[in-house]
């Protein structure tokens, strides 16, 4: 769960603003990232990826459809794409 402040925050903390946004998420964990993180990743092929407060930023370089990529620490979240990330930020804000 994430306040209106802190979903905007998510949006401006996006390591990859000139990215196409429906290629980069962000997953939502409870807590911050364990600091293996990055060691543990398999299948990585052209996706980059950079730990957040409470959350896993990760841009598909040609796409999500073909992409083998697996973070054991992105089990425990939930992803959505920054398209999304931003409409769920104006709609907290405007609640």
């Amino acid at each position: 769960m994430r306040t209106a402040v802190e979903m905007a925050q998510v949006l401006a903390d996006n390591p990859f603003p000139k990215a196409a946004p429906n290629r980069t998420m962000a997953v939502f964990l409870d807590r911050a990232p364990p600091t293996d993180t990055l060691a543990g990743i398999r299948g990585r092929k052209d996706e980059e990826i950079r730990l957040g407060r409470r959350e896993i930023y990760i841009h598909y370089g040609e796409g999500m459809a073909k992409s083998k990529l697996v973070i054991s620490a992105a089990k425990a979240g939930t992803a959505r794409n920054m398209n999304t990330v931003a409409v769920l930020a104006r709609m907290a804000a405007e609640a």
